[in-house]
């Protein structure tokens, strides 16, 4: 069949279109076939084939074992798998291939029997292994290489942690000989006996808990062979691997700063008596390098040449973002401070900044193109930048020693301006890369930095940095600047990133100088971006009285770009009117320019219906701002241009573009938020209800259902006389109401019934008596859904307006629960039994209060006598078995342990319940109180592998939020903040926000409950049933402590 094969495999990359695609068709039967192998196989390794045909025959091998080599693959067309005595003849041969003289066989092959290993490996394929550790140890380079390119997938994908740990010993020295033999090997097969190593240091990091001898004697005398090794590899000078046409030598160096940095991070002891060295090489390599780096980037004299073994070009940025990597990472943690000297400070910054200009490239792609340049500012460029590299580690500069990195910043801007004011002088027209670079370097840690003057001002200390003197002396001349767009451009976002230290009179002069370069017809694109950048910043950070005298020559000015740009340009231009209209609520701006600037968005709309998330975020909030504008006639003139569009938009979208109904249902939502008290306005929900009614009852799409939940929901808040006054077919707007509803409630999917809760309980809030004739068996088919939901958001859903109800009408609604009956159980049995299970996952400020509020009301009315209550089992405490103890629990050992817990009475369990709800807000003031007493730990000697708890004023700061911000119980009224988001970062609405159970000291509320309670012999019983630490708790509460 080989012949014929052959015959075929040349024929498929023939220039006759109708030859190859015959040829193409009787290649497809025959990768189908069971039988053809062998025959690619057989042409794959024929040497006097043609290369071309060679590297066909092993593409299509490799379609081959997809398609029937194993049940493994998901790829597998079967019905039977490859004959083991078949398969028995491919595997040896392919393995031959791996030393064969061609580079492109060799690949080939590695990469099928990589394929192969992963379904026959160890059961089929036992001697992979060891045949492996041989073929590296025979000598010939073709051979290693074959190897090891086999090995870098085998250890990635194939091989588990518990299977390597016995072969490291025979394996790392022999891949240690291979690095260090670089007269012998390439330089990309040495790099990836690096690659092998650090997923080695990677596997035993993920199996020292329970192999720690053995991990531990691995590490103490492996690993610093292998840090010695990649000292003097370093230590060889970097120029030497960036002369000449091969440049693949970078690729070793990369491997060696990559595998320090996994080192680093998984066992840092045994790195630290080596950090200083590799430290120093990070900054050597980073200047020593720079001189290529300019030459072949910056100012693109010469192109970077592609390797010789694989034909990728090896890159001095991705070398260098390597570097800088591992340098960021030890100044991030602290644990390298001591090589942290001036001097190496200094020199760091100053690389720093070199490296930090824009390239060539860079600047011919930004003049031409607005969303990229956009998109760097950002910082959401695709691929490796040195700019942002850098960044990065001035942040982690900041981290470990804020002072002195921005004095260091400061002092190394000072000389930036000067030699570049000396090599404009002397005619260089590259002049102005640097000081571009420098002011790029100091805006991007503008924050940090202005917090640190902050806080030495605050100490009666000198600023670390003169910005003032830098914005009157420095950026109105670069502003000036036009022939060097890049550099007017960063004048304009530099100002801007530090408007918070302009006087406002100073301030108003820099946007003024912003919006004329908008308005500008001959301003060059980056400067018009920047200057956009800068109106955006300034709306951040500047204060109203700024901002307001320009609000609306700024919207007339970017209203009309939304015409015509798109991407990231588009983003930032609507995120800046976002900001803009959001000054002083708008009061404003007039009714013909909301009118128009409600077109453009629509007309942004339309054209970019299937925009990014972010995007369509923008454009709610937009119009959100819009519609809320306290400007008279506004909301009126927004509404009546949008929501016929939208509407319109949601009824005719086909199913095939489900996108477009959710994000209309979302601006529609937005507009509904911006509705002034007085109500949505006559005809809104006449408009919009048909479009979502009818859009709910065809769609599937989980994020068109939840956006029409929440959008009623919206509607029913600011206008619930709209909606009961509403109907079409003979069926009201709460009928339809609960149509949806029901329709959540039976479905199988969870995702679109997420704020479904929201929906009934301002339901029952708002629309009183209206909701009582359907109340009773909306109740019953939320009690029958709880036996099969399995999200805790849902059944937060569906909990928390019981929850609600108990509050205010308890022995109605128990009465109620009482009366149901479902498969056999008591709708209360369903309901308590499901709500103890959950009471401690539910999330946001006002559910929580629901559920501990219910959780006092109920144990009051079993402590009267109510015996459904009283009597009724429910789960208890965690049952901590020897075998489970201090054990992580996979899926695997928890299906084959499951867990088990004590059996209570429920008044039990709510005492456990509420004594959880004080212990949690005493661990969160106990964090506070930490934080208070503990400063920053800048021991060096804390080098130990295992994570430990930190002391860290920053590591605190996210834990205690996490927790209950600044420490504080989370009941504390102060950390509700001005946007009304909730504990657990969920949006709670202004509504629930005023409700009078939000006002309640929840800490003392539950602390008055026990006391209340203590004084009943049903209490006194069941607080003999709670563990020695919750009675303790209980006698600490009733003494008065």
């Amino acid at each position: 069949m080989s012949t014929s094969l052959h015959e075929v495999l040349s024929n498929t990359l023939s220039s006759d279109a109708t030859t190859r695609k015959t040829a193409e068709i009787e290649l497809t039967r025959a990768i189908d076939n069971p039988d053809a192998g062998l025959a690619f196989v057989q042409v794959l390794l024929s040497q006097d084939a043609d290369i071309s045909i060679r590297q066909a025959a092993g593409t299509s091998l490799r379609r081959f074992v997809a398609a029937n080599w194993s049940p493994h693959y998901a790829t597998f067309k079967g019905p039977k798998a490859t004959p083991v005595e078949i398969k028995a003849q491919i595997r040896p041969a392919l393995f031959g291939g791996l030393s064969d003289p061609k580079k492109q066989i060799r690949s080939l092959c590695a990469s099928v029997v990589s394929h192969i290993s992963s379904a026959d490996w160890p059961d089929e394929y036992p001697s992979l292994l060891n045949d492996l550790l041989a073929l590296v140890t025979n000598g010939n380079p073709d051979s290693v290489n074959g190897a090891m390119e086999v090995f870098v997938e085998f250890v990635q994908s194939d091989l588990a942690e518990e299977q390597l740990l016995p072969v490291l010993r025979d394996l790392l020295p022999i891949l240690l000989n291979i690095l260090g033999s670089a007269d012998q090997y390439s330089p990309l097969t040495r790099s990836r006996t690096i690659f092998v190593f650090r997923q080695c240091v990677s596997a035993l990091h993920m199996v020292k808990g329970e192999h720690a001898q053995a991990v531990k004697e691995a590490t103490t005398t492996i690993l610093p062979v292998w840090l010695e090794a990649f000292k003097v590899l370093l230590a060889i000078d970097p120029q030497n691997d960036v002369r000449g046409d091969n440049w693949d030598g970078l690729r070793v160096r990369r491997e060696i700063f990559t595998a320090l940095g996994e080192i680093y991070s998984t066992f840092p002891r045994i790195l630290a008596p080596f950090l200083n060295d590799f430290l120093t090489f990070s900054l050597h390599h980073t200047q020593a390098l720079f001189p290529a780096f300019e030459r072949h980037y910056l100012l693109s004299r010469d192109q970077p040449p592609n390797s010789p073994e694989d034909g990728y070009q090896s890159s001095i940025i991705v070398f260098l973002g390597s570097v800088l990597d591992f340098l960021g990472q030890t100044a991030r943690t602290g644990k390298g401070r001591a090589w942290f000297t001036d001097t190496n400070f200094d020199s760091l910054v100053a690389t720093l900044f070199a490296c930090s200009q824009i390239t060539q490239e860079e600047e011919e792609e930004w003049m031409a193109d607005a969303n990229a340049f956009a998109a760097q500012e950002e910082e959401l460029m695709q691929g490796v930048s040195m700019r942002l590299v850098a960044f990065d580690v001035y942040s982690s500069l900041l981290l470990l020693e804020p002072t002195k990195t921005v004095q260091i910043m400061a002092s190394n801007f000072a000389k930036v301006i000067q030699s570049s004011d000396e090599a404009r002088t002397s005619g260089n027209a590259q002049w102005w890369r640097p000081l571009e670079a420098a002011m790029a370097s100091i805006g991007s840690q503008a924050s940090s930095i202005q917090e640190t003057i902050e806080d030495e001002r605050d100490a009666n200390r000198p600023s670390p940095i003169d910005i003032e003197h830098i914005l009157t002396n420095v950026i109105p001349t670069v502003l000036n600047l036009t022939d060097y767009p890049f550099l007017q451009g960063r004048g304009f976002i530099f100002v801007s990133q530090f408007a918070k230290l302009l006087p406002i009179q100073s301030a108003g002069l820099y946007l003024e100088a912003a919006v004329q370069a908008i308005e500008s017809p001959i301003a060059a694109t980056p400067v018009k971006v920047a200057a956009i950048r800068a109106v955006q910043n300034f709306t951040k950070d500047g204060s109203d009285e700024i901002i307001r005298p320009y609000a609306e020559r700024i919207v007339k000015d970017l209203g009309p770009y939304l015409s015509s740009i798109s991407d990231d340009s588009l983003l930032l231009v609507l995120e800046t009117l976002s900001l803009v209209i959001e000054n002083d609520d708008a009061s404003w701006i007039s009714v013909e320019l909301a009118s128009s600037l409600t077109s453009a968005i629509l007309d942004v709309y339309t054209r970019t219906k299937k925009a990014d998330p972010m995007t369509i975020s923008v454009m709610v909030d937009l119009f959100e701002n819009l519609s809320g504008a306290r400007s008279s006639g506004v909301y009126e003139a927004v509404v009546s241009k949008a929501l016929p569009v939208l509407t319109e938009a949601i009824t005719n979208c086909q199913p095939s573009e489900y996108w477009v109904a959710s994000t209309s249902v979302e601006l529609v939502d937005s507009l509904a938020q911006g509705a002034p008290e007085s109500g949505l306005g006559e005809g809104f929900f006449a408009m919009a209800a048909p479009a979502l009614f009818k859009r709910v009852g065809e769609t599937e799409d989980r994020d068109t259902i939840q956006n029409i939940v929440i959008c009623l929901t919206t509607m029913l808040r600011k206008d619930t006389a709209q909606i009961l006054s509403w109907s079409s077919e003979g069926r009201s707007g709460l009928e339809h109401i609960f149509a949806i509803l029901a329709k959540l409630l039976s479905g199988e999917d969870e995702s679109g019934g997420l704020n479904m809760g929201d929906l009934i309980i301002h339901l029952l809030r708002k629309a009183g008596d209206s909701v009582l004739p359907v109340l009773p068996d909306l109740l019953k088919a939320m009690v029958g859904r709880m036996l099969k939901a399995q999200t805790a958001t849902f059944l937060q859903s569906l909990l928390i307006p019981f929850a609600f109800l108990i509050n205010n009408q308890r022995d109605a609604m128990l009465d109620l629960l009482e009366s149901t009956v479902l498969d056999g159980r008591s709708g209360l049995d369903i309901f308590i039994q499901t709500f103890c299970e959950n009471a401690e996952t539910f999330q946001g400020d006002w559910p929580r209060r629901q559920c501990i509020f219910a959780l006092t009301q109920l144990y009051s009315a079993a402590s009267a006598g109510r015996a459904s209550l009283l009597n009724m089992t429910v789960k208890g405490d965690l049952i901590i078995k020897p075998e489970t103890k201090n054990v992580i629990m996979t899926r695997g050992r928890a299906k084959q342990n499951p867990p088990q817990f004590t059996q209570v009475t429920f008044p039990v369990k709510a005492l456990k319940l509420l004594l959880k709800e004080l212990d949690n807000a005493n661990e969160a003031a106990l964090i506070g109180s930490i934080q208070e007493t503990t400063g920053d730990d800048d021991e060096e000697e804390d080098w130990d592998d295992e994570e430990a708890f930190s002391t860290n004023q920053a590591e605190n700061d996210f834990l205690s939020n996490l927790l209950g911000p600044r420490g504080l119980p989370h009941d504390n009224d102060e950390i509700l903040d001005e946007n009304n988001i909730g504990l657990f970062g969920t949006r709670e609405d202004e509504d629930l926000r005023q409700d009078p159970i939000m006002q309640v000291d929840l800490d003392a509320h539950v602390k008055s409950f026990f006391i209340e309670a203590g004084a009943k012999d049903q209490f006194r019983r069941d607080v003999e049933q709670l563990n020695v630490e919750e009675m303790a708790a209980v006698q600490s509460i009733l003494s008065g402590h």
